[in-house]
């Protein structure tokens, strides 16, 4: 079955949170509300072929562990390149979600695909961007390829299309989000003001696709947004407001179902079981991240996998080690103790970044890793000045604390002081030792980190909106 022509009128592109969203909400609510005879008219998905039997040899299936992929599709590309890739992985056993991205530009080899319809196929080996395989053989195409490239079982896929983002938000009668300054972004349809406000569909996916509502914008900080909307959508649906109102909750389960193709073998059964699992899931165990890329040697606007922690991530999701186990059982007041608060908050520090290193683009995306975290980067480039042997921390002589608070996020840095700088550090990346952040946001790394395998990776909870009008 060909993949379905989109009819919304949505112009633009979507990211993690957004299909995420879409996705992961939809698989909770629908499936869990099979039981309810009166509910079940509802679930009339459309379904495509999948045949994973070709797949050849497939990664083990690791029981407790649930893996779906998620695709977005937009309007230009009519269903045939997905826009979004997303592995959700639900532990059951560890009560855990984790959605991991796989950005649409990254070149990976292609598993062999054969003719399937009015897709071509392809031969094993070839090189192209990752969603492009679905124009080679459809989800089949896809799904094969993600599960080839990660060594990740999957056991299902959803595809979502822009129709269902809008009228999922505008069903659960809005989002609550906080925006902290003003916005006005023509392109992205999008005037409001700073505080906390219910956005609507529209505004929500307004937000989601704004780069002039960021501060430097950039994909990462648009993804940031994204992320943001995710939460603040998973938030609403299971604050149980939406399952209590029958109205709300049919209208909520048509606008999600409307816009899902899944594979054949999804069925509702299977769709109650996950959901299930699903339910008992906290918000504060509800991660999103993306895969570790950097710039494609053969071209600048394309990326590939940073293979050491993209496959560390992988493995980890595959086999359920994402989180690390939570120690001290019941007790909990004298198993650990307690972290000391940072001498100085991330939001004074000013850091300029500069990058010594041969990997083209590295200081923008360290830009908004640190803005991530809250840190204020003051502007990016090459170091001109100082160019260090080992990657360095240069600040003023009062700037000692505001240093060393920058240093605890990193990984493999030394300070130094310089006599005459101001308030604003300058941090130089170097080529022979800059590793990034830290395993564990400490400058002293100690049993792989408080997030385990997500460590340093610019994660985001479902469970509170990072942002604060306060």
């Amino acid at each position: 079955m060909a993949p379905r022509k989109l009819s919304s009128a949505l112009a633009g592109r979507m990211s993690l949170g957004q299909w995420a969203a879409c996705g992961a909400t939809g698989l909770l609510i629908a499936g869990s509300l099979t039981a309810y005879a009166g509910y079940q008219d509802v679930l009339s998905i459309e379904t495509e072929e999948i045949n994973t039997d070709a797949w050849g040899d497939r990664p083990a299936q690791v029981e407790g562990i649930h893996n779906i992929l998620l695709l977005g599709v937009d309007n230009e590309s009519e269903g045939e390149r997905p826009d979004v890739l997303v592995v959700v992985n639900v532990n059951v056993d560890e009560d855990t979600v984790t959605m991991v991205n796989l950005p649409r530009d990254t070149i990976v080899s292609l598993p062999e695909c054969p003719a399937n319809g009015d897709a071509p196929g392809v031969a094993a080996g070839t090189r192209d961007q990752i969603n492009h395989a679905a124009t080679y053989g459809g989800m089949d195409c896809l799904g094969n390829t993600v599960e080839t490239i990660t060594d990740i079982h999957l056991d299902h896929m959803v595809m979502v299309d822009f129709s269902g983002f809008e009228n999922i938000v505008n069903t659960l009668g809005g989002v609550e989000m906080c925006i902290p300054e003003p916005i006005d972004d023509p392109k992205a349809h999008l005037n409001l003001n700073a505080g906390v406000q219910t956005l609507d569909g529209e505004e929500a996916l307004g937000l989601a696709r704004s780069r002039k509502s960021t501060e430097f914008g950039s994909d990462l900080e648009r993804i940031e947004s994204q992320q943001r909307i995710m939460g603040a959508i998973l938030r609403e649906v299971t604050s149980g407001e939406t399952l209590s109102s029958p109205t709300t909750l049919y209208d909520f389960l048509g606008s999600v179902t409307d816009s899902m193709v899944t594979d054949d073998g999804l069925t509702v059964d299977k769709m109650a079981e996950l959901a299930i699992a699903m339910r008992e899931v906290d918000l504060g165990r509800m991660n999103m991240v993306t895969a570790p890329v950097l710039e494609a040697p053969s071209n600048e606007y394309k990326v590939v996998l940073d293979e050491e922690p993209a496959q560390q991530l992988f493995e980890a999701v595959a086999s359920g080690d994402v989180l690390p186990e939570e120690e001290g059982g019941e007790g909990g007041e004298d198993s650990a103790e307690e972290p000391e608060e940072p001498a100085v908050a991330p939001g004074d520090v000013s850091v300029r970044v500069l990058n010594g290193t041969v990997e083209s683009g590295l200081a923008d995306v360290f830009r908004g890793l640190l803005t991530e975290r809250g840190f204020n980067v003051t502007g990016i480039g090459n170091p001109q000045l100082r160019d260090p042997e080992q990657s360095t921390i240069y600040h003023g002589p009062d700037q000692q604390a505001e240093a060393e608070a920058l240093a605890a996020v990193l990984d493999t840095v030394r300070l130094e002081e310089v006599p005459d700088m101001g308030e604003e550090l300058e941090l130089v990346m170097a080529q022979s030792d800059w590793k990034g952040l830290a395993g564990d946001g400490t400058s002293s790394s100690e049993g792989g980190g408080e997030d385990g395998a997500l460590a340093g990776l610019g994660v985001s909870s479902a469970a509170e909106d990072e942002v604060s009008c306060e």
